[in-house]
């Protein structure tokens, strides 16, 4: 794990979830940095949804500081923009930053008046344990059903020196990123510029987040930001810019995965892959629809080999194609050849649908090219065991 250059993690215990494990992160970098974010486009809005909105334009894409709390959404409730505020106010103070370079970000249940109060106590502890080794702490902070944190980490060698990229997300449940996902936060030390940025986060949030799902649901808290503080003292070169690229997007792309990995109850991985869609959307459009079919995931729960399921689910997707010029492959075994059953060992396949990770391939015969990768998990009992009792 090597960080980026200039960061500063910290993470307490607050109050706000009422179990006693560290509820409040905060993420501080000593140069203000570039940022770049996407956050939901639910029509449902948390708070702090808005709030980082508002300030990324009023800074014109500098941030010092993103403030994270676990336990409670401050969704659909009366004092949400004021706590929202009141607490990015009382870090900016704190922090001796302008208030518009302050972020905030909540994840936790909805409908929840949250006691602001709270957050503002605790911010000297917060502050007072601000270190750059306390990453993992700030990971760990975020989680709500997650069963465990999830970070990433990449490095860029470029010919003025090496740059250094970190990600840290959290998701178990309510994943299907429409924009972005619950929260993730990735920084880097590179010298990058916010219009930069956001062409980065565009193209690297569509090949990431954009082709993952859990259980189809858009949270109203989905917040994605990318920093770039410059601590590095390396600017890349115009040339260099698809490699650092690289390595932002497969930052993102490991931690969309772990959140596939770790979807609530999941017990399997899955990975869908689409080709010979008219286009790279439409293969994303058809993949999705696989991934989000319950009878899909849980006739993957179950290892059962019903390939007439992935059929049915593509054939929902609104993208045109003749079922006829359709094969199904499914941890490497074609059962599907031209729309039609191919002959293979449903013993067999069903023990290989008992490892922990399924492929699923689908593909279109044809001149198009059009092509996706897909991440999802399983669907089992653990799901409804999770999210029937999640408030109480």
């Amino acid at each position: 794990m090597n960080l980026p250059l200039g960061y500063a993690y910290s993470a307490v215990y607050a109050g706000i979830r009422q179990a006693e494990r560290d509820d409040l992160a905060l993420i501080v970098t000593g140069l203000d940095a570039s940022a770049a974010a996407v956050f939901t486009r639910n029509r449902v809005q948390a708070a702090p949804v808005r709030l980082c909105r508002r300030h990324l334009a009023l800074s014109k894409g500098r941030v010092g500081a993103i403030l994270m709390n676990a336990g409670n959404a401050n969704c659909a409730t009366r004092t949400g923009d004021a706590v929202a505020l009141d607490t990015a106010r009382a870090t900016a103070k704190i922090l001796k930053l302008p208030v518009a370079q302050v972020l905030t970000a909540s994840t936790g249940v909805i409908g929840v008046e949250m006691d602001g109060a709270k957050i503002t106590a605790a911010l000297p502890r917060l502050v007072d344990g601000l270190s750059p080794a306390r990453f993992e702490d700030a990971a760990r902070a975020i989680m709500t059903t997650d069963l465990v944190s999830k970070t990433a980490f990449a490095e860029a060698h470029l010919r003025r020196g090496s740059v250094r990229v970190a990600g840290m997300t959290k998701g178990s449940g309510m994943i299907q990123p429409n924009m972005a996902t619950t929260l993730g936060f990735v920084m880097t030390d590179a010298e990058l510029p916010a219009a930069a940025l956001r062409v980065i986060l565009k193209r690297a949030v569509e090949a990431s987040y954009h082709r993952l799902s859990v259980d189809g649901d858009t949270s109203t808290n989905d917040t994605l930001v990318l920093l770039a503080n410059g601590a590095s003292g390396v600017r890349p070169e115009a040339k260099e810019l698809a490699r650092v690229e690289e390595k932002i997007t497969g930052v993102m792309q490991h931690l969309a995965q772990a959140i596939a990995r770790d979807g609530e109850g999941a017990r399997k991985f899955v990975t869908i892959e689409v080709s010979g869609a008219p286009s790279d959307d439409a293969a994303a459009r058809l993949a999705r629809a696989i991934a989000n079919s319950p009878l899909v995931k849980t006739a993957i729960a179950g290892s059962d080999p019903n390939w007439g399921r992935v059929l049915s689910a593509a054939g929902n997707a609104g993208v045109p194609f003749d079922p006829g010029k359709t094969d199904i492959w499914m941890q490497g075994v074609a059962v599907c050849r031209g729309g039609l059953a191919a002959p293979f060992s449903e013993a067999e396949l069903k023990q290989k649908l008992d490892a922990p990770e399924c492929h699923i391939r689908f593909s279109l015969r044809g001149k198009a090219k059009g092509e996706a990768r897909f991440w999802t998990c399983d669907l089992t009992h653990g799901y409804i065991h999770i999210n029937a009792s999640y408030r109480t």
